[in-house]
């Protein structure tokens, strides 16, 4: 992956002078606000997540932030049959992002490294640092606004849209494309489809089921107390859905894969301000989804 991340930041540094001509000095702070969630069978995941970012110009900025989960398991995954409450820190992240346009194409390009400080018991980190870099592209029509992306990275992120159960530790690579459709002013409809791709060795990391606080070493048996769980994969019968009952799996790439399609509503009453609420379906791990965000941003 060292390799791999070094050519994508000489990408990074290059495409702008690349595809544009002439940069627009806009610089200064910037500081975002988001609060986001995602209900499904598998139980309820919140996220706050504050950022705050510096705009070199108006094509490259860099950030950094820290999120903030709350979650709650789904009671049909519970031995008591009472869901619990779990809530900690993520992992911090810093991110770099360049964009440029010109009459044919918007491209976007961003590369975001998370540091281990999440607690890994709970289900906000896998221990690991990992990094994903992911290029979008769009062009944009009268009300109507396709856009394609590809990334590569060593970790199943959170969305824009939903926040993911788990948390991963294993080379993927994620495709999306879709179209944001202008309804009326200030408000959007969009929809697009989703790949994600699995390469090697897996981690799964339940973000809704605790390691007990009586266990404080690894171990190989299966079942929801245990630490770490092996898997040999999808042919071995192992639940896709995995994350809903154990809290630590390593496994196959063929249980990571994930696909599926997304719709959402999107309302910007002003350029600081927006709302979204939509709904996610993974045809892979078989979980309807619902999801909202609230966002606020100040600054450049």
């Amino acid at each position: 992956m060292s390799k791999t991340m070094n050519l994508a930041l000489i990408v990074v540094l290059l495409a702008p002078a690349v595809l544009t001509g002439q940069s627009n000095e806009q610089q200064g702070w910037w500081f975002s606000e988001r609060f986001q969630g995602t209900s499904n069978a598998a139980g309820v995941v919140l996220k706050e997540n504050s950022t705050l970012g510096y705009a070199f110009n108006s094509h490259i900025q860099a950030y950094g932030g820290l999120p903030v989960y709350f979650t709650r398991e789904s009671a049909d995954y519970t031995a008591s049959g009472k869901p619990s409450f779990i809530n900690g820190i993520g992992n911090a992240f810093t991110g770099f992002l360049i964009s440029a346009s010109n009459d044919l194409l918007k491209y976007s390009s961003d590369v975001v490294v998370t540091a281990p400080t999440g607690d890994r018991a709970r289900g906000f980190s896998t221990g690991h640092v990992t990094a994903d870099w992911t290029n979008t592209f769009s062009h944009a029509f009268s009300g109507f606004t396709p856009y394609g992306s590809v990334g590569l990275a060593n970790t199943i992120s959170d969305t824009a849209f939903f926040v993911r159960p788990f948390t991963t530790q294993g080379v993927v690579l994620h495709f999306e494309g879709g179209a944001l459709f202008r309804i009326a002013n200030h408000l959007n409809a969009g929809a697009s489809v989703y790949d994600v791709h699995a390469a090697g060795s897996q981690e799964i990391v339940s973000k809704i089921v605790e390691v007990p606080a009586s266990q404080t070493s690894p171990s190989t048996t299966s079942g929801k107390n245990s630490t770490v769980t092996k898997a040999v994969g999808l042919n071995g019968n192992v639940n896709k859905a995995i994350f809903e009952t154990t809290h630590q799996t390593v496994t196959t790439a063929d249980v990571a894969d994930d696909h599926g399609f997304s719709t959402w509503l999107s309302l910007r009453p002003n350029s600081t301000t927006d709302f979204q609420i939509g709904y996610s379906h993974s045809v892979a791990y078989q979980l309807n989804s619902l999801f909202f965000g609230v966002g606020f941003r100040s600054g450049h």
